[in-house]
């Protein structure tokens, strides 16, 4: 059982960098922010986990049996992530790429102590208290104003694959789509530093700050850090409703004003990034059919353009109705990994996908979140991100696009570019 509090927050910004400071010291850490971005569909702007209680880390076999057997047994908050690799469980599929990260394939936590922040009120759950625990740790949140000191060490980020060998291989994809193996795939390639010495949270913070999104996300496994601007939503669900909402499409900002909304408008008309976006939703829509009660799949938006500090997104929003008997793994395992990230159809895609990347994508592309005691969940798509191994020193990120019939090699590369663009802002 967990004991509960509540508290009103005078300066909600600030708490939340103090919760982000103080949570240094354990060993388990999710920190989930939404920067006040208007949403439809949320519960929280802010969320804290930490102290594992219990856990569970595993690679992908039979991985998604095992998260939902322990989702049934602690009927309670869980947090961690599903790694895009967790595809090998699902479909006979590999991944022999280049690992230079080592993160489990999959990690969940059963936190001691929760924080969920919204607007000014907080709430508190927390396992296993002890007499007077809680205001002494918020008394101790609220004294921290400052984050130990790392010797930060400039990283030298390489580029795992060069730009003629990138250009060669959207050709090669292309050849694939023009015999009909696919008709889409999601083509990523990492930039990486060893030797690598950063201040996690002080990335994440900067990296937060120059990207506002509504999925941000500091994760901490020991050694292993996730530091996410994610502006994408995987998968949600609340009560019997799940919620998809896949980003294909993607243009440049600009500080100047007409500017700016011309490259807002050119991409809402552009054809080749609303072909990308449909192809998407109907390979969602397809996989959500596997879980929802009959003709209750719908889409609710249709390439909606949305603004985020670096980029305009086109956004879809595709929800659908559960029977109350399906576990909430089971809808997640369906439809894993998004299809954003994969392309259609999504097994040929995820297996041209593997011959032509040069980099095991692990947690990037895989998913973050929580599911709650009620059965419900919210997970991110791990995208705009950089992934760390404080043990060995090394630092990656990655990105990628949609290449589709209509996609010219040369224009791939600048988007891949421009979405690295935050990550190296924050880096050099």
């Amino acid at each position: 059982m967990r004991t509960h509090f509540s508290k009103e927050i005078t300066n909600p910004e600030a708490f939340k960098n103090q919760l982000l400071t103080w949570s240094q010291q354990f060993r388990e850490v999710v920190f989930l922010d939404s920067n006040n971005y208007h949403q439809k569909y949320s519960s929280y702007d802010c969320v804290l986990a930490v102290d594992a209680f219990t856990s569970l880390q595993t690679d992908f076999h039979n991985a998604f049996e095992e998260i939902k057997q322990y989702q049934q047994q602690t009927k309670d908050w869980l947090f961690g992530y599903f790694s895009y690799d967790l595809k090998n469980d699902t479909e006979k599929l590999a991944s022999n790429n280049f690992d230079g990260l080592h993160f489990p394939d999959l990690f969940f936590f059963q936190p001691k102590k929760l924080f969920l922040l919204k607007g000014n009120q907080l709430e508190v759950h927390y396992l296993l208290l002890c007499d007077d625990e809680f205001e002494l740790d918020f008394k101790e949140i609220l004294n921290n104003k400052h984050q130990p000191i790392i010797d930060n060490r400039q990283p030298i980020i390489k580029q795992r694959i060069s730009k003629e060998d990138y250009l060669s291989k959207v050709n090669k994809m292309l050849e694939h789509i023009q015999r009909g193996d696919i008709y889409e795939a999601n083509f990523c390639m990492e930039f990486f530093a060893e030797k690598a010495i950063i201040n996690p949270v002080e990335i994440y913070q900067k990296l937060n700050a120059i990207s506002i999104p509504p999925f941000a996300t500091f994760f901490k496994n020991n050694k292993h850090y996730l530091l996410s601007a994610s502006p994408e939503r995987y998968l949600r669900k609340e009560g019997n409703k799940v919620i998809s909402q896949p980003i294909k499409g993607t243009a440049k900002r600009f500080s100047d004003e007409d500017l700016d909304q011309k490259s807002k408008t050119d991409l809402a008309e552009n054809p080749k990034e609303r072909s990308e976006n449909v192809m998407i939703v109907d390979l969602v829509r397809n996989d959500l059919s596997k879980t929802a009660t009959k003709g209750s799949v719908e889409v609710e938006e249709l390439c909606g353009i949305y603004s985020f500090e670096q980029v305009h997104q086109m956004i879809s929003t595709i929800t659908s109705t559960v029977a109350e008997n399906r576990s909430p793994v089971e809808i997640i395992k369906s439809t894993f990994p998004m299809g954003s990230m994969t392309g259609a159809p999504k097994i040929s895609a995820m297996n041209i996908i593997e011959n032509l990347e040069e980099t095991k994508r692990g947690l990037y592309s895989g998913a973050v979140g929580y599911f709650s005691p009620e059965n419900d969940f919210d997970f991110n798509v791990v995208i705009r991100s950089i992934l760390y191994n404080a043990e060995n020193e090394y630092l990656s990120f990655s990105v990628g696009s949609a290449v589709t019939s209509k996609a010219i090699p040369e224009k791939e590369y600048e988007e891949c570019l421009l979405k690295a663009k935050a990550m190296f802002s924050v880096l050099q």
